[in-house]
């Protein structure tokens, strides 16, 4: 454990499948910490040691091994009585540069979250009459010893196993993407508390209590050091596409559905691009409505904010995959927001930051008031 002026404790435990407290000597090399939460590009830590030789000329961390690849690293924060993990992962590449100098050595090591786990072997496998959430649900069972659990919502088409069945030809990982992807669904490890993650299989959750605002122009209740919006209108698409009626031979066009994204914004940005469906006809109108509803949903949402959050003032961690309020940046862009993805930086013992992205599907608010 490392803790700064301000209080802010930092807690690193490494390991193998079961990590443990990290030693004295570790936290006491440690120089940065970096941990990436992402909706798009997944979850990432990266953490920088300096090294020192020891009697053998070579140096001690490298040598003991304790932040090898493949072993398992928990990061966490305590800005209170609770930690709060900004990760569970596993280390993956290992960066050495011996610097010019005594005493600037530097080992830094990169990892991603435990579903690199899920993406180590490929394997060949059918799953007749079983929709795509009892898939998922098997499938992260497996993972059950890193303490995986699984969370599936349910998924409206089932296959029958004379039209066709569901097949893995890839990565468990790859497999329960495409899985999730076809549905419009997302999947993703919520790290719950230390040792325990939630692998999340379902729509994009804009649900629950959010997280407490973002403010800025607010005199002493400001606590963003920066913040600024985006609009790219060709972002929202819509679908056209068409089914064949197997009896009469027709084409039946597929009506427009709506996204799977619970609305955030009470001015949607209005739709430019139109995209054709080139799957959906030989597809039964259960399945093709439900490509349809994948692709609106998965079409990125048009505006955006970005900033950093001066964390002395939030005094919370923002977590990623989670709503959050707006307020102080004027109508048309405050509200509440999608949390896309935060950057935590922290140097132990001089610096804690927060570099965040949300996005919502247009302007103006759809609420009087956010959280405080």
């Amino acid at each position: 454990m490392l803790e700064n002026l301000l209080g802010i404790r930092l807690l690193l435990l490494v390991g193998d499948t079961v990590p443990l407290p990290a030693s004295h000597e570790l936290l006491s090399a440690l120089q940065q910490v970096e941990v990436t939460s992402d909706t798009g590009q997944g979850d990432g830590f990266q953490l920088t040691f300096s090294l020192a030789r020891n009697g053998l000329f070579d140096y001690g961390l490298i040598q003991s091994g304790a932040v090898n690849p493949m072993k398992r690293v928990i990061i966490a924060m305590m800005l209170g009585a609770q930690p709060e993990v900004l990760i569970d992962g596993v280390v993956t590449h290992h960066q050495y540069s011996p610097g010019g100098r005594p005493g600037q050595a530097t080992l830094t090591v990169t990892g991603r979250d435990l579903s690199v786990l899920m993406d180590l072997e490929e394997k060949n496998a059918g799953y007749p009459n079983q929709p795509d959430f009892l898939i998922a649900t098997r499938v992260v069972g497996g993972y059950a010893q890193y303490g995986i659990f699984p969370q599936a919502l349910p998924t409206t088409d089932v296959p029958i196993m004379l039209q066709r069945i569901p097949r893995q030809h890839e990565t468990d990982l790859q497999f329960l993407q495409r899985l999730a992807g076809r549905n419009g669904y997302v999947f993703y490890l919520d790290p719950l508390t230390i040792g325990v993650s939630r692998a999340y299989f379902g729509p994009e959750n804009r649900l629950g209590i959010p997280q407490p605002a973002l403010s800025i122009n607010l005199g002493a209740s400001t606590n963003l050091k920066s913040i600024s919006f985006t609009n790219d209108a060709l972002h929202p698409i819509r679908v056209r596409g068409q089914v064949l009626d197997p009896l009469s031979k027709a084409n039946i066009p597929i009506p427009q559905l709506p996204s799977l994204k619970v609305p955030l914004a009470a001015r949607p940005v209005a739709v430019q691009r139109t995209e054709l469906l080139r799957t959906t006809a030989n597809q039964t109108p259960a399945t093709a409505a439900t490509t349809a509803v994948a692709r609106v949903t998965a079409a990125r949402d048009p505006v955006t904010a970005e900033g950093e959050v001066d964390v002395v003032r939030y005094g919370y961690v923002l977590r990623a995959r989670a709503l959050v309020g707006v307020r102080g940046a004027g109508l048309t862009y405050n509200g509440m927001w999608y949390v896309r993805r935060v950057t935590h930086k922290i140097v132990p013992r001089a610096e804690y930051s927060q570099h965040f992205q949300l996005s919502r599907e247009g302007t103006l608010p759809l609420v009087p008031a956010v959280r405080p």
